[in-house]
């Protein structure tokens, strides 16, 4: 699944692969932004527990990397918000990650089943140019 796979290890100890959904990939200016959403659930309870994340039937986490030309991951400032479609906002706190050289950026939120998440991810790279990561995703609740 990319890049961004090979720079998460605690997804690629993911209970079930049906718990992430396909990693994406945008270039936004000179940077290359992969993301994925990935259901805390499947996540196995002491991976979580080091990186911080609380798993729920109810919950997820967003993944971030900036990329630089020379395919290296670089710092970056990441905020943003989900949206569902009762327009109701949630602003996601992101973490920098650091793992040998990787670098990424997670947020948890809270979701409910079948719903419609429109993100807005705020990133300013290295070069200063603020860039915006517009998504949507389609939301599950585990039903284990």
């Amino acid at each position: 699944m990319g890049q961004l796979l090979r720079l998460l290890p605690l997804i690629l100890m993911l209970a079930l692969p049906t718990a992430v959904s396909a990693e994406q990939v945008r270039r936004l200016g000179n940077w290359d932004v992969h993301y994925i959403v990935v259901r805390t659930s499947f996540l196995k309870p002491e991976i979580a527990e080091r990186n911080g994340i609380v798993r729920g039937r109810d919950r997820a986490f967003l993944n971030i990397s900036v990329l630089g030309p020379d395919g290296q991951p670089v710092a970056a400032e990441v905020a943003g918000t989900s949206r569902n479609l009762l327009e109701q906002v949630t602003t996601l706190e992101f973490r920098e990650v650091r793992e040998g050289n990787a670098r990424y950026y997670l947020a948890q939120f809270q979701h409910t089943d079948r719903d419609t998440l429109r993100f807005a991810i705020d990133i300013v790279p290295p070069d200063g140019k603020p860039q915006r990561l517009a998504f949507q995703q389609q939301m599950y609740e585990d039903d284990r």
